[in-house]
């Protein structure tokens, strides 16, 4: 089983130095590979390899000997991050991988190999590098995989280490009604489980927006270039870094807490990017970040040997009675409650949709994956 550990980091400031080299010749072997697979699909019709772009890398080193300085296996870590952009790409239709730019907000390399960790001493060593503080607040155990070190638009340094634990991941229990649970995700409440619970929204961008609205006013009034434009800069990144950490925290353990109490999770499908069109609820909907608790959901379900049950967008779950099944087509965005003419019962909107998506998904017909 793989798993990532992630630290903080604290280089000196000769090291900050290697990092920024590091971190630009990364970017340069990763846009002269994108070209070299452009022009050659243009001319030959072909795609040229990740390993004949690894190999053609050396004859770069008599124009730009500064590629000497940094370590040779990042290098070519960059030609394998560029096959998997494009993997992605032929697999998701995610967008054609882009050019990198050195004003990218999120600067980073790997280093596959040949790096040691340092519990004892809190340092971890790179190759060209060598032994850097860090805080390793965790200890694991296992096989190092790839290392990669990132920095933050905040001027921070982290390391987040793959390691292979040599564990096989825990077999799917069996799951029935009673431990399984549907959820349904909304704005005003972050969440609604099919038990009747209703899960607060934090709104962490929300509490924030003022205070961002005013940092941003200074930011447009300084000087383009000039250090006191950089301060400005820093004090915004540091501030969306913060929501972001709210943000993380809060689905961590709310996801930590469901995956513990069933054995099964209902989810219905949403189309977010469809959704992000509506420019009155796009910034609410980016605040709560539903893809990313998704995601925690499904990995933590893997770990735990528990098990995701996704139904269609299109299930009708918000207007059908989940005790005889009438379908109300007059429901709106706006009815937060009603009641259903056929059998008189009284619903709330969220818990009757989280309800409908629990038996949809026990249905076994109307999944579109376990």
């Amino acid at each position: 089983m793989l798993k990532a550990y992630k630290y903080r980091m604290y280089p000196t400031k000769g090291q900050k130095e290697m990092f920024s080299k590091h971190f630009g010749c990364v970017r340069v072997i990763y846009n002269w590979a994108l070209e070299q697979k452009i022009k050659t699909y243009e001319q030959d019709g072909k795609a040229v390899s990740r390993f004949t772009l690894n190999k053609m890398i050396p004859t770069l080193y008599d124009e730009m000997e500064w590629l000497k300085e940094v370590n040779s296996q990042s290098l070519r870590g960059a030609t394998l991050n560029l096959d998997n952009a494009f993997t992605k790409f032929f697999r998701d239709k995610t967008g054609f991988p882009k050019f990198k730019s050195k004003k990218n907000p999120v600067q980073s390399f790997s280093v596959p190999q040949h790096y040691e960790v340092d519990f004892d001493g809190n340092k971890v060593k790179l190759p060209k590098i060598g032994w850097i503080k860090t805080k390793l607040h965790r200890r694991f155990e296992g096989n190092l995989k790839t290392a990669t070190i990132s920095k933050t638009p905040s001027g921070k340094y982290f390391i987040s280490i793959l390691v292979d634990d040599e564990k096989d991941l825990p077999a799917k229990q069996k799951f029935n009604e009673n431990n399984t649970v549907g959820i349904d995700v909304g704005i005003k409440d972050f969440a609604i489980t099919s038990n009747g619970e209703k899960i607060d929204n934090p709104k962490h961008l929300n509490n924030s927006i003022k205070r961002l609205k005013v940092l941003q006013k200074r930011l447009s009034r300084k000087q383009k270039g000039s250090k006191n434009r950089e301060k400005a800069r820093q004090e915004i990144a540091k501030l969306h870094e913060k929501i972001a950490n709210q943000r993380n925290d809060f689905q961590h353990k709310l996801t930590s807490r469901l995956i513990s109490e069933n054995q099964a999770i209902a989810l219905e499908t949403l189309n977010i990017s469809g959704m992000l069109k509506n420019h009155c609820l796009a910034q609410s909907i980016n605040d709560v970040s539903w893809s990313s608790f998704v995601t925690k959901l499904e990995y933590k379900a893997e770990w735990y040997g528990k098990i995701i049950l996704r139904i269609g967008q299109f299930e009708p779950s918000t207007k059908i009675c989940n005790i005889c099944g009438y379908h109300n087509k007059n429901i709106t965005l706006a009815d937060r409650k009603w009641q259903c003419p056929d059998c008189g019962a009284s619903h709330d909107r969220d818990v009757n949709a989280a309800i409908n998506i629990k038996k949809f998904a026990l249905n076994k017909q109307n999944l579109i994956g376990i």
